[in-house]
Parts: structure tokens; sequence; C-alpha cells
């Protein structure tokens, strides 16, 4: 197998330049980290593979998998779970949405009650609902999480109370945020309801943006001694014909205050500095080339979803799209299956990497057809 670089026919003259050549913002955190959703691409971080004591964004993960086993009919938000004493008694000093013992509780209300009142025995009864025992929850948390390609993480427990094997980064974070949002649309609402109330006890949301800014969304806050304050934030704003959602993770702040603060200050700054610019449409051909021993000569290959780029407004530069792939390609590829990397160059820097996709399924030629393929391969090298 060879590795093959094209340069694709295509350039885009854009009102923009690498986002590295924009100076990042001062923000009063350990770490962070400011994400555009919209191409994917980290738009500016600090020290955002350190690791760090991710408190209650570890809830983030257990609504996703809390949400997984809804989608998959495993659980229903109306099924009614019967709460252990085990979810009941968890850390009488911490988050709570204050559910009884052996009392029958709605899987609506224990999601409501894990994102808005960051409740810690919510996060239990759910991770017991899903998998029986909060252990067998935290190896689904961390295979999962390995699936999402969250390379420095590991999750302990489903709440984010301290634990030494419970850990992560704000890099790793934000790929976790991004999965949630993207992958759970119809759920993803509940983070931006400001109050809950259960067992006629009010709480709200501690989020701060929920109530400061209009394009905020969601999503989780966590706090332990440790860990300090920390925020993710997600916001989404009008940019051209588009919306752009951002996603800001900042995390070991001083206090409620401050990290809704350095949150709205990273947010605006990213919506102010860049923009987003679609670059190729769902399902267009980027490239036609040859297969191997398939059912057909040529495969399309493109992307799944719409793509996008981010750069600094204000300058000018002019796009390259590299595709990075291996040769030959031989049948059977499955459909949406990755089969290279499209780069997206500007001013001989890599300004986005994206994974390039089969846009249709090749099967396996007959077996004339493949022995005849293999001699022509032979002639290839």
């Amino acid at each position: 197998m060879k590795k093959i670089l094209v340069a694709c026919a295509a350039f885009f003259m854009l009102g923009a330049t690498a986002a590295q050549s924009l100076p990042a913002p001062t923000i009063a955190a350990r770490s962070w980290l400011l994400l555009d959703a919209s191409s994917n691409q980290v738009l500016a971080a600090q020290d955002p593979d350190q690791r760090i004591e991710p408190a209650s964004l570890t809830k983030i993960m257990t609504a996703y998998l809390a949400f997984s086993a809804v989608r998959e009919k495993r659980l229903d938000m109306n099924q009614t779970i019967n709460v252990s004493v085990n979810a009941w008694k968890v850390d009488g000093d911490s988050s709570k949405m204050f559910i009884e013992p052996n009392s029958a509780v709605r899987v609506n209300d224990l999601l409501y009650g894990l994102i808005v009142q960051s409740g810690n025995d919510a996060a239990v009864a759910l991770a017991e609902a899903v998998a029986g025992t909060e252990a067998a929850f935290a190896d689904l948390m961390n295979r999962e999480a390995q699936r999402m390609g969250m390379k420095n993480t590991r999750f302990a427990n489903p709440h984010g109370l301290p634990h030494p094997n419970n850990y992560s980064t704000a890099r790793d974070l934000s790929i976790l945020a991004a999965h949630l949002i993207t992958d759970f649309p119809e759920f993803y609402k509940i983070y931006s309801t400001k109050n809950f109330t259960y067992n006629r006890i009010t709480q709200p949301n501690r989020n701060r943006l929920l109530w400061l800014d209009p394009t905020v969304d969601g999503m989780k806050t966590g706090h332990t001694q440790a860990a300090g304050y920390c925020l993710i934030a997600s916001a989404k704003r009008a940019s051209g014909n588009h919306e752009r959602r951002l996603i800001s993770v900042v995390l070991g702040t001083d206090s409620d205050s401050v990290r809704s603060q350095e949150s709205q200050k990273l947010l605006n700054w990213g919506f102010l500095n860049f923009d987003s610019f679609k670059i190729y449409s769902k399902e267009q051909a980027v490239l036609t080339p040859t297969v191997w021993k398939g059912s057909q000569n040529e495969i399309k290959l493109g992307f799944d979803h719409d793509v996008y780029v981010s750069l600094p407004r204000g300058s000018s530069a002019k796009l390259k799209p590299v595709v990075e792939r291996t040769d030959p390609l031989v049948a059977p590829i499955a459909q949406y299956s990755r089969v290279g990397t499209l780069k997206m160059m500007a001013d001989g820097k890599v300004v986005n990497e994206i994974p390039l996709q089969a846009l249709e399924q090749v099967n396996q030629a007959t077996i004339i057809g493949r022995g005849l393929d293999s001699i022509r391969l032979l002639f290839q090298r």
C-alpha cells in the first residue's frame, strides 16, 4: 500500500487566513479550549491536554450513555426506575436531586435531575438502570470515551466525585460535548432548562450563561476543591447564511462568577474574530479514483456531512485542498468508510483535517474480475 497526495483542482479564495495567526485571548483558568463545532476546529487553547479532575462534567458522558439507552429502547423516558439505597446515600454534602430510596422515579425526571440539578443521586440511579452497577457503567463510559477518541480520559464513576481514576482534559471534554450535541439533538435541549422541580424542591441550572447570553443553550458546570470551578458552554449564532456553534471548555477557575465570565469572554472572542465557510456539501464527490477488484471501476469519495473551515476575519488567503490516501483502493469498500484525509492548506499550513469517506458501497467483483485486477496491480507497482 502506498500513500499518495492528490491536490484537488479547486482553490477557495476566502477573506481569511490561517487560524494560528490570531493571538489567543487571556483566560483566567488552568486550562481551556474553544472549539468551532461547525468545522470541528480548535480556534484557541491553553494547556488543552493537561490532566484535570472533571468533577460534574463527568455527567455529560453519563447523559450520553443514558440517551443511547433510550434511543436503543433499552430505557424509555416514561419508564420508572426503583431508586436503590446506593443511589440515595451518595455523598450527602454533594449536589442532589433528592430522590428517596425504594421510590419509583421516571427516567425523564432522572435526566433532568442529572443535567439541570447536577444530581449525583440521579447519576447513580441512571448508571444502575443502564448497566446494573456503577462499576459496569464506568466500563461503558471508558469504552465510549475510547470510541470517541478521548485519549487522555478515564472514568471511575458516573457523577465525577473525586477518585484517582477519574480524569480528563479540555480537549477530550470538547470532543465529548460535541458528540452529545451532534448525536442527540433531541435530548440536548434539556441543557437549556433553567429550573427543574422534583420532590417539591426547585433548583436552578448552575450554568449562569443561560440567563446572561440568549445564544447560549447549554452545557454543564462542575466543581470540586481539586477541580476548581469548571464550565463547558455552547452557543449558536448566525454567520452569513448559516449558524455557527462554538463550544468553550474552561477548567479550574477561582469562582462560579469567574467561570461564567471567562466562558463568555471566550465565546465572544471566537464569534467576533472568526468566520466559518462551507467548502463542500454533503454527498458531493471530491474525487472519483479507480477501485480494484470491485463490481465497479470507480468510486466517489466525499463526506457524509457539509464541510466547513473556520478562519480569522479581516485578511485574505487562498485555500488549497490536498487529499492524502492510500492506494490502491481494493473492494469490498463499505459506504462511509474512511479512505483518506482531506487537508485544507493556507499559506503552506494545515488549517483543518477532515476524514475522507467512500460515498458508495463497492462490492467485490467476480472471481475472474478479481483475478484480472490482481494481474493488473502487479504492473502498477
